[in-house]
């Protein structure tokens, strides 16, 4: 009898414990709960970070990549490379302008960099200018080129020609970087 009420009951008074396991299997099947159990999932979507695509140290590249995501690159790219978070290995070569949000170098870069944070680690070698919000270079890193801080670093051209204009000191430090990385 008590599985009789059950399957005459599949309403909310008795079947509370019995719903969910009802709306389980139906998911899929059922557009009306899909849509329901589908804004608990986009709900948690978000919370759940993808994981970071990576390039893996046998792949070679040539051409761009974009995403809006992360990408850790330990392979070889010859091409432009677009991210949200952009790290690079220590054995990875990047040939090419990189753009991203945070960009952490280990390996090594032949190009410009245009980051909001932009993270030199001791194994990085740099050969070109970095246009930054912050930058943070560790002892031991390589880098030839010039650095340039703007406020919007992802943007291209126009504000890097006026900031250089404006502020024609900053070739004083550049150079003393530059002579830093001799030293060191």
């Amino acid at each position: 009898m008590f599985s009789k009420s059950k399957i005459n009951e599949p309403g909310p008074k008795d079947g509370e414990n019995s719903a969910p396991r009802a709306e389980t299997p139906p998911k899929p099947a059922t557009p009306a709960q899909s849509s329901s159990s589908g804004n608990d999932y986009k709900a948690q979507a978000p919370k759940a970070k993808p994981p970071a695509s990576v390039l893996s140290s046998d792949l070679h590249i040539t051409g761009n990549v974009k995403t809006t995501g992360d990408v850790q690159i330990e392979g070889t790219i010859e091409g432009d490379i677009r991210a949200h978070l952009l790290t690079v290995g220590e054995g990875a070569t990047v040939k090419g302008e990189v753009t991203a949000d945070d960009v952490v170098i280990n390996g090594r870069i032949v190009g410009r960099v245009r980051g909001l944070k932009v993270r030199l680690t001791s194994t990085a070698r740099v050969e070109g200018d970095i246009i930054h919000k912050t930058i943070a270079i560790e002892s031991g890193a390589h880098f030839e080129g010039s650095v340039q801080r703007q406020d919007d670093p992802l943007s291209s051209g126009g504000p890097k020609q006026g900031h250089q204009q404006a502020a024609p000191r900053e070739a004083a430090p550049q150079q003393q970087g530059s002579a830093a990385k001799a030293e060191g």
